[in-house]
């Protein structure tokens, strides 16, 4: 069963992010609040862990994770060819409830699972995850629930589903939820959603319009 830490007090908050950063360095999965519902986070660079949360979700390889980040300049790290209009949705609407898809670093030595070649990148708008991705780096974080299950919007919730298969639980109250954050695929020359979420096309548009560029919806 997972140690929960209530992030509200300010010891419990120092003593949960350590608590968490060392599970991570460790190889076992974290609870921890985002922007939008609860997630399941495990360090990107391990494989092993990588394949504990997909294993604790109940989903297969080819359904691979998202990667969170501290920063927005963490991209250039773990991305290639990102178009400029990819680079103004960061500067504008990080850290928030977008998810964007780029071809992947080829030097990175992960396994996330059957990405082909590509990886999903997000900063989310929140002081506690940010604080523990500033200790661990890029977390591998998938919403905390069982595949089927809708996605836990508060720590119960996420201790119920996931509690056994996690070390710490970071609870900081309800999440915005339960609307995910939107997804973009950056891949190509036009910007196409492959999930609507919190973000609505139009406001991607609004950022990217002016550049010439245009965000469609896959649908």
């Amino acid at each position: 069963m997972s140690t929960r830490y209530d992030t509200s007090d300010e010891a419990e908050l120092e003593e949960g992010l350590s608590a968490a950063a060392r599970a991570v360095q460790r190889g076992r999965l974290v609870l921890l609040p985002t922007d939008t519902v609860y997630g399941v986070g495990a360090d990107a660079f391990s494989p092993e862990a990588v394949t504990r949360l997909l294993e604790a979700k109940g989903r297969g390889r080819q359904m691979p994770p998202p990667v969170l980040v501290s920063a927005k300049t963490t991209v250039e790290a773990l991305a290639v060819d990102v178009p400029g209009w990819a680079k103004a949705l960061i500067e504008e609407l990080w850290p928030g409830p977008l998810t964007l898809v780029f071809r992947q670093q080829p030097s990175l030595q992960w396994d996330l699972g059957e990405t082909r070649g590509t990886v999903a990148v997000r900063m989310p708008d929140h002081d506690v995850t940010l604080a523990l991705l500033a200790r661990t780096g890029p977390l591998a974080v998938s919403s905390a629930n069982r595949t089927g299950l809708p996605a836990a919007t508060d720590a119960d919730g996420a201790e119920e589903m996931l509690g056994t298969a996690a070390r710490v639980l970071l609870d900081a109250g309800p999440t915005a939820g339960p609307v995910p954050s939107t997804i973009v695929d950056c891949t190509t020359d036009r910007g196409r959603v492959l999930r609507q979420g919190v973000i609505a096309l139009e406001t991607l548009n609004e950022v990217v319009e002016p550049l010439g560029a245009v965000v469609t919806d896959e649908d």
